[in-house]
């Protein structure tokens, strides 16, 4: 599907702002552009941003509760209680709770963790795990990633003795759970200067409360940063403020010494002497991660990011990277069958503004997955259903600009359960209330939603030309990394270029355009590439101009040099 561009110049107050941090970067026009962009109003605040210190991590007791969490946890180590580190079966929840676990086992023996199994104990804490808890005389048990919502299980828990600290980053209720404490920086009222943390950065701060109460040093804690970086990639939060500081130490992490079973990860991966980003972690290491919980255990996934023998670490990622194989195949298939049904339903053609879909057969673990590639191809808010436990799960994606968990809020008098963000959303309901609230959804979202949110857009960060595409202009955008919301790679556009008379066409059916380009403030030739564009190429290949949107990609070798390439995004003809 095509995008529309946009690009937006700077106001003239972002001008002035930009004349200021142009006397710094004067060799490198376009570079005090992109930091305006970003909100950066200083020279100073430019240095900061460029080069993230753990000294900007906030003090974690700025947290709403923090001191009653951090109370409760001393207490229990001080008594000899048994303690269960508990967590949701995705990346998020899985890291948080390598990482709670992990950490609190230098320090206390009885301790122990649980991950619940997407099919059998489904999203969340449930009664039977609080019963095995207390049977196993668990007084107090840290939950990660969930429970935001645990109203009447938590309530159950007390009465058997057991207390909960929530650590959760979803929306919170009206009514909250009765919980010792609650970490949540998106409760109402909180003024905690980070609003939009991971589960496994709430688990982090707790930890880094927890040392700070005991006195303890922080280069362990630190050194598990990785496993936080996984999470903000996988989980796709803000890469703003201190999570694109602990993203971006993490990445080092990952980079130099990084968990042993993270490292057996990246060797499976093939990223093995590759510098790894963002980008790795989002497409290769979380859902490698993420497969385990999806197609079997999540527990496997802790196992492998807590493990310390180097044998039962490869052994556990070799598994992981089966189900990965797995849950492609699923994937694939499933995908194609939700697209058959939606062609058969004329959706392409429709004017509803929403997808709900729904196959008892289909796999719990894959939906999504399904859900997201529907909202990719079709450019709708897209909820994907299955039959699990009697009941229609499923879960919602949304296009950008656009609250899906309003959405489906709005129709929660017909939902067992649901939770989620603005973008993601899971829920169940009874298999009788799934014409109605496909109604009730469309008639939301119909009436909410924006005309430019039901067609891409393609924001363009700055128009420039290749001359500016400088040694300095590329070693500056490289300390824009991490990428991710809120800091998303620069997309850049250059008009009237051409190629240099070698573009071809490659690819298995020959779908993508290898590219030499050039334009007339050069005589530079870059290398690109133009994935599923082979309809321009007669254009092209007839030295005919065009405009380009493109991303700037290096492809880096530890101890080796670098390739430049341009990620051409999209291409509009011209004929003169």
């Amino acid at each position: 599907m095509t995008s529309r561009w946009n690009y937006l110049p700077l106001t003239a107050e972002e001008q002035k702002l930009e004349t200021e941090l142009a006397r710094r970067f004067a060799n490198v026009a376009p570079i005090s552009e992109l930091l305006v962009q970003r909100g950066i109003s200083s020279v100073a605040e430019a240095e900061k941003f460029f080069h993230p210190s753990l000294r900007d991590l906030h003090d974690p007791f700025l947290m709403p509760d923090m001191d009653k969490a951090v109370d409760r946890l001393n207490r229990a180590m001080g008594s000899k209680e048994r303690i269960m580190v508990y967590g949701d079966y995705d990346v998020d929840g899985t890291t948080a709770v390598s990482l709670v676990y992990r950490y609190l086992q230098n320090f206390y023996s009885e301790i122990e963790y649980y991950i619940p199994t997407r099919y059998d104990d489904g999203y969340g804490i449930s009664k039977a795990v609080i019963d095995e808890a207390d049977e196993r005389d668990v007084k107090l048990i840290i939950i990660l990633d969930c429970g935001i919502k645990a109203i009447e299980e938590i309530r159950y828990a007390r009465e058997k003795g057991i207390d909960f600290i929530i650590c959760d980053h979803h929306v919170p209720d009206d009514e909250l759970p009765p919980a010792v404490a609650i970490l949540n920086p998106k409760m109402e009222g909180s003024t905690y200067p980070c609003p939009h943390l991971s589960g496994c950065g709430v688990g982090y701060k707790l930890m880094q409360a927890f040392s700070i109460s005991n006195g303890i040093g922080t280069a362990e804690l630190e050194s598990m940063l990785d496993l936080v970086a996984v999470s903000i990639a996988a989980d796709i939060v803000p890469m703003v403020d201190e999570n694109r500081v602990m993203a971006y130490h993490g990445l080092k992490r990952l980079n130099s010494n990084p968990n042993m079973g993270l490292r057996a990860i990246i060797r499976i991966c093939g990223l093995g002497g590759k510098e790894i980003s963002i980008s790795d972690v989002i497409f290769k290491i979380g859902p490698r991660i993420n497969a385990s919980g999806r197609m079997q255990s999540g527990g496997e996934a802790v196992e492998l990011l807590t493990a310390r023998d180097v044998k039962e670490a490869n052994e556990k990622a070799v598994a992981i990277d089966q189900y990965n194989k797995d849950r492609k195949e699923l994937d694939k298939r499933i995908t194609e069958e939700a697209n058959a049904i939606l062609d058969r339903r004329g959706e392409s053609e429709s004017d509803k503004k929403s997808i709900v879909i729904y196959n008892k057969d289909w796999h719990k673990g894959i939906i999504g997955i399904v859900a997201s590639r529907l909202t990719e191809l079709y450019y709708k808010p897209s909820v994907v259903l299955t039959l699990s436990n009697g009941l229609a799960t499923g879960s919602s994606r949304s296009v950008q600009g656009f609250d899906v968990y309003r959405a489906v809020e709005s129709v929660r008098d017909l939902l067992e359960n649901f939770g989620g963000h603005t973008y993601a959303v899971g829920l169940s309901m009874k298999e009788e209330n799934i014409p109605e609230f496909t109604r009730r959804f469309e008639e939301y979202v119909a009436a909410n939603i924006l005309p430019n949110q039901l067609t891409p857009q393609l924001d363009i960060d700055a128009i420039i030309n290749f001359a500016q595409i400088t040694p300095e202009f590329v070693s500056m955008l490289r300390l824009f990394n991490p990428f991710g919301p809120g800091n998303q790679k620069p997309v850049f556009c250059s008009r009237n270029v051409k190629d240099f008379g070698t573009g071809k066409l490659v690819g298995k059916n020959l779908e993508h355009i290898k590219l030499e380009l050039v334009d007339d403030t050069s005589g530079k030739v870059f290398n690109g590439i133009a994935f599923n564009m082979a309809r321009y190429f007669d254009h092209i290949h007839a030295g005919k101009p065009f405009d380009i949107c493109f991303t700037i990609e290096e492809n880096k070798h530890r101890n080796a040099g670098s390739t430049l390439q341009l990620m051409v995004k999209q291409i509009h003809l011209r004929e003169k």
